[in-house]
């Protein structure tokens, strides 16, 4: 009984550090595509473009938008964001991008509702548009 008992216990152990071990090989890993120009998340959900990397405080400079920087601790990264591959043309996931494509494509002559306004339009609506918009949109 106390043979199978130091057999469990070292199995725990076992895989305890073969646990670490994996997570320091990646935390090493991500570490060397720390470079600037690498999209990344944050591990409170920003996406942004690494500008600077300062390794002495384990600060990162990334670019949320054009012109807009965040600087946050390098443990806030929590990962590479790998570029998605491009939507080829023909296929069935692609997406129309043209209101008028989407329209013709997807318009109530063939038994779909028409596409829902834009936002720009809903942004210029008087209060009784929009409740006859919305009481439309409930049916």
């Amino acid at each position: 009984m106390t043979i199978l008992l130091l057999v469990v216990f070292a199995f725990f152990i076992f895989t305890m550090f073969r646990r670490n071990k994996k997570q320091q090989a990646q935390q090493a890993e991500m570490r060397t595509k720390f470079v600037p120009g690498v999209e990344v998340m944050t591990s409170f959900g920003l996406f942004g473009r690494i500008l600077e990397v300062d390794d002495a405080e384990n600060k990162v400079v990334l670019e949320l938008s054009p012109g807009t920087t965040a600087t946050v601790h390098r443990q806030a990264v929590s990962k590479v964001v790998e570029p998605s591959e491009p939507v080829v043309e023909g296929d069935a996931a692609a997406v129309a991008t043209d209101p008028a494509d989407f329209e013709t494509a997807h318009g109530e002559e063939h038994g779909h509702p028409a596409a829902a306004p834009s936002p720009d339009s809903q942004l210029h609506e008087t209060p009784e548009q929009s409740l006859k918009r919305l009481e439309g949109e409930g049916k």
